[in-house]
């Protein structure tokens, strides 16, 4: 399945309506565990039909901002969280992104 990358907050806001579980990561493009957790999150979907999508922390900071304002979670990167009905399921970061903890959570 294919990553969409939210570049505005409109992207961000229609993503967050779509019905179903999925997911949302903020990748950090200079972190080398921002890349570790970027290469999980990427093994965890060749064998899932979760959707997903990314926003890139630098390049795109009003969203990523927007994310932490809409749910008040405090901004990490990398940080990934599991979406469903307009909340958070979900959430973890750095080296506790992993393909497992991901399935885990969907799984739940």
């Amino acid at each position: 399945m294919s990553i969409q990358q939210l570049h505005t907050l409109e992207d961000l806001e229609q993503y967050v309506a779509k019905p179903g579980k999925k997911l949302l990561f903020k990748h950090s493009t200079t972190c080398p565990i921002s890349a570790k957790a970027n290469e999980e999150f990427q093994a965890y979907l060749k064998d899932a039909d979760t959707a997903a999508a990314v926003v890139l922390v630098i390049e795109d900071r009003p969203v990523s901002n927007q994310i932490a304002e809409d749910f008040g979670i405090k901004h990490e990167s990398p940080q990934l969280f599991l979406l469903e009905d307009n909340e958070v399921r979900w959430n973890t970061s750095h080296w506790k992104i992993t393909r497992d903890a991901i399935k885990e959570a969907v799984n739940q």
